[in-house]
């Protein structure tokens, strides 16, 4: 099993895709109108993204932003048997919103299904057939049904689909894959959430971290699945003040706080972005006066002062100092203080989120959720 795309239901589909074109670096691919549900899909790498807005309150994605602010609503995964994992899915429990459909046969085989994730998260099923890489319709009302009727209707045909990549479809992009994304969970939840993704995909934990500070706080666990590059945390609050409770109350329920973007040269790719227009957060000076008494660095080589001038956070394994790991997080991409993205660099194969980093990023919110306190006072 592997990450196939993220759905994003968000207020103006046309508007957020030039946002990732102009901003991110990403290449539009197709659009379509389907009854009240306008859709953009996007590609970077191997990253590729669906975004949703309606065209009337009869959307389901306007329903969705009923309840929720723009976010993402669905994270599908490319399965090889897809019968197999279904059947797993409603045994351990699963609400299957869409079952089993297959492709026209005019059409790449394809077999998808839809069940519902944690809150109010789903994940899509798809099974591909000769074109592994092509994205024909889910089944999900924001998505044609590809029958040869409704290609009459329709603006969506099979050349709308994400194109088959070239021999290296990363090497003209800003990013490789997606690394990883972030799910958090209502405070108490954390073990539920686990044991659910547990039974229903195979999930099975990783790296725990207990992260504190003087005001709040969080408990995670990382979710791997075997023999899949498919990584998530799963965060829950452990105050009423911690910025994973803020997202809580915002977001309106439990959601998917970030995605981390995978790159072969961070320190180009963030200076890239910045370009762009892109806001990032911000690392105090102690971070790096800290960093010094650790790491290895010549504080007057470039790459030292490039690191620090681009805020970018690092941290490696005491046995293998080389395997870096670095990462640095955008602002809230959406109006409202909830989704945003990291981007990540693992040098000679560095594992794991890095426990330091961790520690950093949040407190690196925190910064950023008492500002935003301080400026509604």
């Amino acid at each position: 099993m592997e990450i196939d795309h993220i759905h994003f239901y968000v207020k103006d589909a046309t508007a957020q895709r030039d946002w990732f074109v102009d901003c991110l670096g990403f290449e539009a691919v197709a659009s379509f109108t389907h009854t009240d549900t306008h859709t953009e899909l996007i590609q970077s790498g191997l990253v590729r993204f669906a975004l949703s807005s309606p065209l009337s309150v009869a959307s389901p994605v306007a329903e969705y932003l009923d309840r929720h602010p723009p976010g993402v609503a669905d994270i599908a995964f490319a399965v090889e048997d897809l019968a197999s994992c279904l059947d797993q899915a409603a045994s351990a429990g699963a609400k299957v919103l869409q079952p089993l459909q297959e492709q026209p046969p005019s059409f790449s085989p394809l077999k998808s299904a839809k069940i519902a994730g944690w809150g109010e998260l789903s994940h899509t099923l798809i099974q591909r057939g000769d074109s592994p890489d092509a994205i024909p319709s889910f089944p999900d009302p924001t998505y044609p049904i590809l029958t040869d009727e409704t290609l009459k209707k329709s603006i969506y045909s099979p050349q709308n689909f994400f194109p088959q990549p070239t021999s290296n479809p990363v090497s003209d992009s800003l990013y490789l894959n997606i690394d990883h994304f972030v799910l958090n969970v209502k405070k108490g939840d954390l073990k539920t959430a686990l044991s659910w993704y547990e039974k229903v995909f195979g999930f099975q934990g990783q790296q725990t971290f207990d992260i504190q500070t003087e005001r709040s706080g969080l408990h995670s666990q990382v979710m791997i699945y075997p023999e899949s590059s498919i990584q998530f945390p799963i965060n829950e609050p452990t105050s009423d003040t911690s910025q994973v409770q803020e997202f809580l109350e915002i977001n309106r329920g439990p959601g998917i706080q970030h995605i981390a973007l995978k790159t072969n040269h961070i320190l180009g790719t963030v200076a890239q972005l910045r370009k762009n227009g892109v806001s990032f957060i911000d690392v105090p000076p102690t971070y790096y006066a800290t960093l010094r008494q650790r790491l290895g660095f010549d504080e007057g080589s470039a790459e030292w002062q490039d690191i620090q001038r681009k805020k970018i956070l690092v941290d490696w394994p005491p046995e293998t100092p080389h395997s870096l790991l670095l990462q640095t997080f955008t602002q809230p991409i959406f109006e409202q203080p909830t989704f945003f993205f990291e981007v990540i660099e693992r040098r000679e194969e560095a594992a794991g989120f890095g426990e330091g980093n961790f520690q950093a990023l949040f407190e690196a919110i925190e910064r950023e959720q008492l500002k935003r306190e301080e400026d509604s006072a």
